[in-house]
This record gives structure tokens, sequence and C-alpha cells, in this order.
């Protein structure tokens, strides 16, 4: 299957990001590794320092955390520990402080330990969406501030913060606009490709050289399209991926899913859709950074409405056929709303949903074959009789 012609850098970027972030620290640049969405990108840009993603998708370096980590404790947090302790993930080691955030009792415990091995700052986290929840953020977004000020001896300016908020959001339109490629049907790249460009993006030093790529890979594949070029018939079952967050190495479902005759055509998930709102520009910018982020509809809110209404958007947006719900083992947040999600999605959007619960290994793949290849045959079912 012809891919586009931009594909083929995107999917070497993290190994040559390695390299680069390796040459700006000799050249006396900072780096900040993030784990997670709730971490803004934009303080670290504001301060002159390399927003980087952190390793914490692959199972190899899971025996080694469990040394140390209970076994039955979620993959992603496994794996993001097992990174650091083998110091086998090159932009942990680059990096001279870590974001974290509360947003799991796991995760937060972990982070303790990282706190060992890395200067590591560490966001309370509320988890609500009020006014109260959004003041005590605010106050979060200041201490990050200040930490960074003393630790990198720079002045955030709102200036500074206001150019770096407009280079995210550039980079969020830029990542809105290639994953929309996908409401074209049939889609001219597959969920697994997808998924590549989107994993791989967070290791890049320079923003606007990859806003640059993916604008350049985006155009691509929307002339694909038009010419009708894809790797799926208008026929094949649309699915929408929601719940955790998925990357190369943790995208065992994503792979089945295709494998098994259906196309993904959208992730939910906080590496996908759950980035692209924008920051508001105007008015007091670490004002609009906590906003912004509080409203970001992850599990461990409650209530968390946004989830579902998001979901029911993007069901309607990219004309999807069914809806497959990922939880990793030990993520209960997930886990417990994935019966909430079903029951609107069923109620609203009316598609078929399904929920799978697994881990990084390859021990069910047998299993889950068995029953994806089943959803995606009441699937074609429907379709044909309908």
């Amino acid at each position: 299957m012809t891919k586009a012609r931009t594909f083929s850098e995107i999917s070497t970027l993290r190994e040559r990001n390695a390299l680069a972030v390796k040459e700006a620290k000799e050249k006396g640049r900072r780096v900040v590794g993030t784990y997670c969405l709730y971490s803004p990108a934009e303080m670290v840009v504001a301060a002159g320092a390399i927003p980087v993603m952190l390793c914490g998708t692959s199972q190899n370096p899971v025996p080694a955390a469990e040394k140390v980590l209970p076994r039955n404790l979620c993959p992603l947090i496994k794996s993001s520990y097992g990174f650091a302790v083998t110091d086998t993930c090159p932009y942990f080691h680059f990096a001279d402080l870590l974001i974290a955030e509360t947003t799991c009792d796991g995760k937060k415990k972990m982070y303790e330990l990282l706190g060992e091995m890395k200067p590591l700052h560490l966001m309370q986290l509320p988890q609500v969406q009020d006014d109260a929840a959004l003041s005590y953020w605010t106050g979060e977004m200041v201490r990050l501030k200040r930490r960074m000020e003393e630790d990198f001896s720079v002045e955030i300016t709102d200036d500074r913060l206001r150019e770096a908020i407009s280079l995210v959001n550039d980079e969020r339109r830029s990542l809105k606009e290639f994953q929309d490629v996908c409401k074209y049907n049939p889609s001219p790249i597959s969920g697994m490709d997808m998924l590549t460009v989107l994993h791989n993006r967070g290791f890049t030093v320079d923003k606007r050289e990859a806003i640059e790529l993916v604008d350049r890979l985006t155009a691509e594949l929307r002339e694909m399209a038009e010419f009708g070029v894809s790797p799926f018939t208008p026929s094949t079952p649309r699915i929408l991926l929601s719940g955790v967050p998925v990357g190369i190495g943790s995208d065992k479902v994503v792979r089945l899913i295709e494998e098994c005759g259906g196309s993904v055509v959208c992730f939910e998930s906080c590496g996908a859709y759950k980035k692209v709102e924008p920051v508001e520009e105007t008015g007091d910018p670490l004002a609009a950074l906590a906003d912004r982020y509080l409203r970001i509809p992850c599990s461990c809110m409650s209530p968390n409405q946004g989830r579902l209404s998001l979901v029911e958007q993007l069901v309607r947006e990219f004309r999807a056929d069914g809806v497959v719900d990922l939880t990793w083992q030990g993520c209960h947040t997930y886990n417990i709303e994935s019966f909430s999600l079903k029951k609107h999605v069923q109620g609203t959007a009316e598609v078929p949903f399904l929920q799978i619960e697994t881990d990084y290994s390859e021990s069910d793949t047998e299993q889950l074959k068995v029953r994806i290849e089943a959803f995606l045959e009441m699937i074609n079912r429907a379709k044909r009789t309908g």
C-alpha cells in the first residue's frame, strides 16, 4: 500500500531526536520531561527549555520495574518506571526536570521513586472541574512557574507565555487537521500509521519543524483521499478507540482491530483528540492555561461529563461504526467509567461498544482477536441488513 511521502520522515523522529536532545544539552539547553497531558508544555517553552514526552509504552522494561512495583499495577506506570531504572529512555536520561501530576494513586507514588533519580515537580491536580478547583489549579500553575524560574534562572514573563501559547496552539491546530483526514471514507491512513505519527512527534525537539512535517503529511493525505487512495474500502468498519493512552509498543489492540478487518479512524485518548483544544490567547496567560488544562476530560475527574460528550461528538464526526474502549489492567478510573460511557454511547450515538481490559504483553492476543473479530462481524452484519 502506497504511503504518504512524509510518513517515512516522521516514523524515524523518535530515534533522530534522541541525538538532537543530546546536542541541544551540549549547547546549554534545558530539557523537561513529561508523562501526561496535564503538564503544560507552554510553561516549558516560555522558560526557553525543550519539552519532551518520556518513554512508557513498551513491555521490555516492565520486568525491571516489577522488582520494585506491584505486578498488578498499571502497565503504563511500570513501563515508565522501568525505562527510568534501566536508563533506556534517552529523553529521561537527558532531562533536567520532570513535571509530574497526581492523576492517579499509582502514578503519584511512583513519582516519589522517580524523584530520587531526577529533580521532579509534582503538580497537585484537583479532580473536580468547578470554580474552586480552577482557583487552586491556577495556583499550581504559579507554583510551577516559580519552580522553573528558580531552577533555570529565567524570568517567565506574560509575553513569553503568550508566545509559547501561540506556538503550542499552532501545534494543536496541526494535530487536529492531521487527525481530521480520517473523516474521509475510506480513511487515507491506517490507525497504526496515525498512531506512529501521534507518538513520534511527541519526542521532537523543534516544535516548528514538527508542525511543518505534520502539515506536509496532512496535505499529502488529503490529496490521496481525493483520489481514493486508501488501505481500506468504504465498507470497512470504522472504529473509534477510546480510553487509555496508547503508543508504539502498546499498540496491540490497534494492530488487532486492523488485522481483523477494521479501520481505526479516531483516538479519543490524551495523546490524540483530547490534546487539540486550544488555549485562549487573550487575557491573563496563566489563568488561560489553568482553565484549558483543568477542562481535559480525563477519567480521574469526577464527574466526567466532558468525556462522554467528547466521545459522542467524535462518533458522529468520524462516522464511527463502533467504539472500542481500551482500559489498562489496574486502571480503576477508566475501568469503572467504561460502564457509564457504554450507556451514554449506546443511548445517544447508538453504535456497538466493546470494552477491552489488557496490558502491554502479548499473552492474551488470541483471546482478544476472537472478541474483536466477533465485534467487527456484528458491525458488518448490521451494515448488510441496515
